[in-house]
């Protein structure tokens, strides 16, 4: 076992990992597994099916019990988005400090969590738990929950674990117990390249794209003025948001595009059936385009949440905080997948979701340490007393 770190210098560590999506997060994995490793935690694997990548289950205490499940889960996500962009004023991955805050990629989201979340552990003994504590890391959360579709659907004993489950995205410390969920669908345009200045012999697929995203455009706007299940909860956006993500087509100014591939994200409310929606996007397009050659398909698909308010963890949760009524996100989280098994989630953690992908990233110092001391007293409560 490693020395133990205080929580800012084990930010410090896991910030220096590139745990960019498009890399394998078996080196960080490693390295918490690693500092987490002694008598009485039991830690599992739970990998990808390429075997680059892993969620991470580590488990401190007795084991839990049926049908209550008490104790407490605290899960986050390991890896980040890319730090590409320029703007950055320090290197994205060497934590900076300044102006009261710590800088780099992941600070908010999430590492922060991370590293409070495994100090909890590496402080606990053993012996003063009456209820487990164990940490759910996941992988690929920034690509569409990939890592907690994957544990919701090959962990055998999900009731193993306690059934309360905090995932710490960045709220502010504020208290959340639904989220829209985020439905990811591709159109792919075909068509036949030919010579510009002989376009008889081609068929552009970029024109039909064209209509399409128009379409789109006009269904966009038809969502927004619809009031689906539970579109008061989030009184920011109350309705389904459509988006045009990303249009890709053509190879050269001179040449007749014979592809074009449109993404598409939509934020669902919860109640609302993803399958249905798609099918929905799908028929904008057709019914514009009746005889036009496309592919149309879901390439995501991150469950909407919510939580009864009087679910337990939720009202623990709130009381730590000092909030009162409920609140939303409208971003998708590992909560969508977690929700499946079995499991009751609130988010809730240090940071702000609009410094998160952005440059320059932060997380205030102040922040930090407050949710250090909420997270004590949350285990302190499900984990060593008999609340439940």
């Amino acid at each position: 076992m490693p020395r133990l770190l205080d929580d800012a210098e084990l930010l410090r560590r896991l910030i220096g990992f590139d745990t960019t999506s498009r890399n394998s997060n078996l080196p960080v994995a490693d390295f918490i597994s690693d500092y987490l490793d002694r008598p009485g935690v039991r830690i599992t694997r739970n990998p990808s099916p390429d075997d680059q990548k892993t969620n991470l289950v580590i488990e401190l205490g007795p084991a839990t019990e049926e049908p209550d499940r008490p104790g407490l889960v605290l899960s986050g996500h390991m890896d980040t988005v890319p730090a590409d962009e320029p703007g950055w004023h320090s290197d994205p991955f060497t934590m900076t400090e300044r102006d009261g805050a710590w800088f780099g990629r992941g600070t908010a989201d999430m590492k922060g969590f991370l590293a409070l979340a495994m100090n909890r552990v590496a402080l606990s003994d053993p012996a003063t738990l009456k209820h487990p504590l164990a940490l759910l890391f996941t992988y690929d959360e920034e690509l569409g929950t990939l890592g907690a579709e994957q544990f919701a659907q090959s962990w055998e004993t999900p009731a193993t674990l306690p059934r309360h489950v905090l995932i710490g995205e960045p709220t502010s410390l504020r208290t959340a117990r639904m989220h829209k969920g985020h439905l990811k669908c591709r159109f792919v345009f075909e068509g036949i390249s030919a010579h510009s200045g002989y376009p008889h012999l081609g068929r552009s697929a970029i024109e039909p794209a064209a209509l399409a995203v128009t379409a789109l455009a006009i269904l966009r706007r038809e969502l927004e003025a619809e009031r689906g299940p539970s579109a008061e909860l989030f009184p920011d956006v109350p309705y389904v948001a459509l988006n045009v993500g990303t249009i890709e087509g053509g190879a050269a100014i001179n040449v007749v595009p014979d592809r074009c591939v449109i993404d598409v994200g939509v934020r669902v409310l919860p109640g609302m059936d993803s399958s249905r929606m798609a099918e929905r996007v799908h028929q904008a397009v057709r019914q514009v385009l009746p005889e036009a050659k496309f592919e149309f398909m879901v390439t995501g698909d991150s469950p909407p949440f919510m939580l009864d308010a009087a679910a337990p963890i939720h009202q623990h949760v709130c009381a730590a905080v000092g909030q009162t009524g409920s609140s939303s996100v409208s971003f998708a989280t590992d909560a969508g997948w977690l929700q499946t098994v079995g499991f009751d989630c609130v988010v809730m953690g240090p940071g702000s979701i609009e410094v998160a992908h952005k440059p320059d990233e932060f997380i205030p110092m102040d922040e930090f340490h407050r949710a250090a001391g909420l997270m004590d007293g949350l285990v302190q409560r499900l984990c060593r007393e008999d609340t439940c």
